[in-house]
């Protein structure tokens, strides 16, 4: 009997997100396709995109490797082996991506995707992070256009028209920056993403040099965004965004943000704000306060909020930091008191002077001993005159307790602004929810840096390349995110409920979990016949709510 037996798991769903969104018909038809070609440019992004969510810690230079036992052909087409999914494909594929134009590629997918999926979004979150790479990028680039600039001097300035270089795109330049992975010693390049309030799904990704500031490009990517896609909406974005210079670049669009308390104005007010100006909050664990500003010009309100729970965190750091610096003030007046000075004005300014950069103690009297010394020891006679005579400073210490005040009000405390003046249009309950959605941004930059993603596997050789590879992980947070969505919207709808890890009905499972849930499912080929074998009432019932897409790579239709 001729039996084959290959694995499928959670990817029939990944390959059926993929389908729904149309990534490989737009990257083909971007790209285009060789006669001679057997896996289209199309269909090796969906293979990488396979493998970046088969969560098995398989890194691009195990490519093809990834594919051995997996149903590749029932996957990715018919003919497709995991042969030829090797990395020569996979840096020819990069190549034509950047060619033939990523930026736009990923824009026509994003689009597609907020169209076919119907997401109806009504805030569009920014935020950005740092991905290191190994390899020392910048030196070989530069030397590879010295080595150019020597053997062709007179061709540096013919080699393409004007047009051309405008149109063409520019490569990131992988440097020393901050680095969110605290990996100074890295080079790294900078990826900022705008995702939707509806599920999180990225609608637009730029890349940036490996020391670009987040305040200098904000702005101007929420201006982009909203040209290129042309609707209304509310950017949210942290604290990059609230400066005088990019507030005034976005006009009249309409921003959420969180004021930095590196700002005089917010610094004060958080930390002088009485209790009593606070008001109860529908969201449990909050209060507010409000306050007008005109910040840069622009008119706006400022919502102070004040979380309990952070609150509580906040007043136990300080607990254990005022122990800290006590021990700290008292150590250093001490070893002022051991100090030998030759004079007495000397000894009061060191005294004086101690508590100078202390935080939450203070010097509240100074004493100035002065100490005679004769030479040979025993008691001096009363005629007998000191050979020298020292100054000694002898400090009180004591706690500032306006300073201890301050930083107990300010516990807890953060001010969010926006220009949206209208309570009725933003209520104060509606901006914490919307600013609260930035946490999609945030969990995408943990889901692209979990170990079991592919970004430990950026050593490829060129910027070019690097480029279109995060285009790719953010493909497949798309395709991720997309999924995620769709089922708990499903479950919604239908008022349905799957178990959770603890076996508990949710109507917001992870998609990761899913994914988990999904593994030992095997195409089966018997003589001939391909069935899909392990599903039980759980897989169908989630492949059921999830759609025709994903249903057919289990043989449902």
């Amino acid at each position: 009997m001729d039996v084959k037996v290959e694995n499928l798991d959670h990817l029939g769903i990944v390959a059926g997100i993929i389908d729904e969104i149309g990534i490989v018909e737009l990257i083909d038809e971007q790209v285009g396709q060789h006669s001679q070609q057997k896996v289209s440019t199309g269909q090796a992004v969906k293979a990488m995109i396979l493998n970046g969510l088969g969560f098995v810690s398989a890194p691009l230079y195990l490519y093809a490797d990834f594919f051995q036992g997996k149903a590749t052909e029932h996957l990715l087409g018919a003919g497709i082996t995991a042969e030829m999914l090797n990395d020569d494909l996979l840096g020819r594929t990069l190549d034509r991506i950047y060619d033939g134009g990523m930026e736009q590629i990923f824009s026509l997918t994003a689009m597609a995707a907020y169209e076919k999926f119907g997401l109806q979004s009504q805030s569009y979150h920014l935020d950005s992070t740092s991905i290191s790479v190994q390899g020392a990028y910048e030196s070989e680039e530069e030397e590879k256009e010295k080595v150019v600039n020597e053997e062709k001097p007179e061709e540096k300035d013919n080699d393409r028209t004007e047009g051309q270089e405008e149109s063409s795109p520019q490569p990131i330049k992988i440097t020393y920056g901050y680095s969110r992975d605290r990996r100074p010693d890295l080079k790294q390049f900078m990826v900022d993403m705008i995702c939707s309030g509806d599920g999180g799904v990225p609608l637009a990704l730029n890349l940036g040099n490996g020391n670009q500031s987040d305040q200098e490009v904000f702005a101007q990517r929420i201006v982009a965004f909203r040209e290129q896609w042309d609707f209304e909406g509310l950017f949210v974005a942290d604290s990059a965004l609230y400066s005088e210079e990019s507030l005034r670049k976005l006009g009249s669009l309409q921003w959420l943000t969180r004021v930095p308390l590196t700002l005089k104005q917010a610094q004060e007010l958080v930390e002088e704000l009485s209790q009593e100006a606070f008001q109860s909050c529908e969201r449990e664990g909050y209060r507010w306060a409000s306050v007008d500003s005109e910040y840069a010009q622009i008119p706006q309100r400022w919502l102070v909020f004040e979380s309990e729970k952070s609150r509580s965190q906040a007043l136990k750091t300080l607990e254990k930091k005022l122990k800290k610096t006590e021990a700290q003030a008292l150590r250093q007046a001490k070893q002022l008191a051991k100090v030998e000075f030759e004079c007495h004005d000397d000894a009061l300014k060191q005294g004086q002077q101690l508590g100078k950069n202390w935080q939450y103690y203070q010097v509240q009297s100074v004493e100035v001993e002065v100490k005679s010394h004769h030479g040979k020891r025993g008691r001096p006679k009363t005629t007998e005159q000191p050979q020298r005579v020292t100054y000694h400073v002898k400090v009180e210490v004591v706690l500032n307790e306006e300073a201890v005040a301050k930083a107990q009000r300010k516990a807890g405390r953060f001010i969010l602004a926006t220009n949206v003046l209208d309570e009725q249009e933003l209520g104060v309950e509606e901006l914490l929810s919307r600013y609260k959605q930035q946490q999609y941004s945030e969990r995408g930059w943990r889901f692209l840096k979990d170990p079991l993603f592919f970004t430990s596997s950026v050593f490829l050789k060129t910027p070019q390349r690097i480029m279109v590879l995060a285009m790719v992980m953010a493909l497949a947070l798309m395709v991720y995110t997309l999924a995620q969505r769709q089922l708990r919207q499903a479950l919604l709808l239908t008022e349905h409920t799957v178990p959770d890890q603890r076996k508990r009905p949710t109507q917001t499972p992870t998609i990761r979990w899913i994914f988990q849930c999904f593994q030992s499912i095997h195409v089966l080929w018997l003589e001939g016949r391909k069935l899909i074998s392990n599903l039980s009432d759980f897989h169908l019932n989630v492949l059921r709510l999830l759609g025709p897409p994903c249903q057919k790579y289990y043989c449902l239709l």
